[in-house]
């Protein structure tokens, strides 16, 4: 669970695409100028190819506002990512951020006083906007940008009733492993890169006298929730991702083999007390211990590994160096073979709730390789699975390792499964059952729980 960025899910936050030298303009030539705003970047004020969005007709002077969950610092360089747009065509955009977002947007789309675009974090809030009526097809030129610049499955999220809705934008990785680099070093451990390599590594680290892995969910209301992605990140590795959609749209039950294998999966990490919770307690100290909290042991070498999100390395101390030869990096964690790389991740959508020309026109920029680079250069901490990224515009080595995995042409990426699934479950009974079988339940009584909670 939990994408990154925006509301509470925030609070919890080797293909090389080029642009094309031979069409990019200066921002003069398209009428824009040069940009007079304070703290403007190169990258920012980059030239680009004005044609894609004069074709629209003349914007000058016309306004969208855009409304998201993306708030300060994090606004900035979304603010100043605009710019090349609004210097092409004259139009300006409105930004606005609000950490009620994710309630405010049904509210407002309700109400009949939606923005003109929305950046939508998950699947089932598109498909609840979409239900209001109030949300608009996407431009044929922005569904091209994305059948071109995307994995098939990118746009499936936001296609309902065979309509598609809502490009992606940016993107987070979760099937990562937070290490120590030089714990390794010094240890003389490998990264692995099968599931089998995970668990001899695991049981080397214990032989070594270690509690290696380290874990927390606490999170407030949305407590639970870590254990989610971890069952996702296994139902992804012990069955295969067809599977995994069964499982998240229930064409499969929730308490099915195939789900209990995947829980059963998680705990024979999570639940042995051999192997957690290093630094942190035993077993049942995951739910107590914050998921802010629970990688910093690595740190201090009292745990050696923790599997969680490309957004974690926000909740390392400051001055702590995240590089492959810093105090504390992430491997990708692993499938069952070295030939299959499935992916587990989360992203944002963005979602029209006008079809005005000048709205149409901004879409296509959002989705356009021409925006993701410009965004990755502006940009620490943020990544995309747009494939016409160049990865060296990516601005941390953390960056780079996401934005890696999600151009392997060999992954398979797919969305965070309960942030698809009804709230009943995906945002409820999912998380309090996890954290019930984190302190004791069996894994048949929680998965039957769950089951019993979808809706009919």
């Amino acid at each position: 669970m939990f994408g990154q960025l925006s509301g509470p899910r925030f609070r919890r936050a080797a293909f090389a695409g080029t642009l094309s030298a031979g069409l990019v303009l200066s921002l003069a030539a398209c009428g824009g100028g040069d940009s007079d705003s304070e703290g403007s970047t190169d990258a920012s004020a980059s030239a680009i190819d004005c044609a894609p969005y004069t074709k629209f007709g003349d914007l000058k002077g016309k306004t969208v506002t855009i409304y998201t969950g993306i708030v300060t610092p994090e606004d900035t360089p979304h603010k100043e990512s605009y710019k090349p747009f609004e210097n092409c065509t004259g139009a300006t955009i409105k930004y606005e951020g609000d950490k009620s977002f994710e309630t405010q947007i049904l509210v407002r789309a309700k109400a009949g006083n939606p923005p003109d675009l929305a950046i939508v974090p998950q699947p089932g809030l598109v498909k609840q906007l979409v239900a209001t009526g109030k949300a608009k097809e996407a431009p044929a030129e922005t569904a091209a940008n994305v059948d071109k610049f995307w994995d098939k499955a990118w746009k499936s999220y936001t296609t309902i009733d065979g309509k598609f809705y809502g490009a992606p934008l940016g993107a987070s990785v979760k099937s990562l492993v937070w290490y120590s680099p030089s714990e390794f070093k010094d240890a003389g451990y490998t990264v692995p890169t099968t599931l089998a390599d995970l668990q001899a590594l695991t049981d080397k680290m214990v032989a070594d006298g270690k509690k290696p892995w380290c874990a927390g969910i606490s999170s407030g209301d949305a407590t639970g929730w870590p254990v989610t992605d971890w069952m996702e990140d296994m139902m992804l590795r012990t069955s295969d991702p067809e599977t995994y959609d069964k499982w998240v749209n229930h064409s499969i039950p929730f308490n099915g083999p195939e789900a209990t294998a995947a829980l059963d999966a998680v705990g024979t990490y999570l639940k042995n007390d051999k192997y957690v919770n290093g630094g942190l307690g035993d077993v049942k100290s995951i739910a107590t211990t914050t998921f802010q909290d629970a990688g910093l042991p690595i740190l201090e070498g009292t745990c050696s590994l923790h599997r969680q999100a490309s957004f974690y390395a926000a909740n390392f101390p400051k001055g702590t160096k995240v590089a492959e030869d810093g105090d504390v990096f992430a491997f990708y964690l692993p499938g069952k073979d070295a030939n299959t790389k499935p992916v587990l991740g989360a992203g944002e959508f963005v979602v029209a709730f006008a079809d005005r020309p000048e709205v149409k026109a901004f879409q296509t920029y959002l989705s356009s390789d021409t925006w993701a680079n410009i965004k990755a250069k502006l940009s620490s901490g943020w990544v995309t699975a747009n494939k016409g990224l160049d990865p060296n515009n990516l601005t941390n080595p953390i960056d780079k390792l996401a934005g890696t995995i999600l151009l392997d042409p060999k992954a398979t990426f797919r969305f965070d499964g309960s942030d698809q699934m009804p709230a009943a479950v995906g945002s409820d009974s999912f998380w309090k059952q996890a954290t019930n079988w984190i302190t004791g339940q069996d894994t048949k009584t929680t998965l039957d729980n769950i089951e019993k909670s979808w809706p009919k």
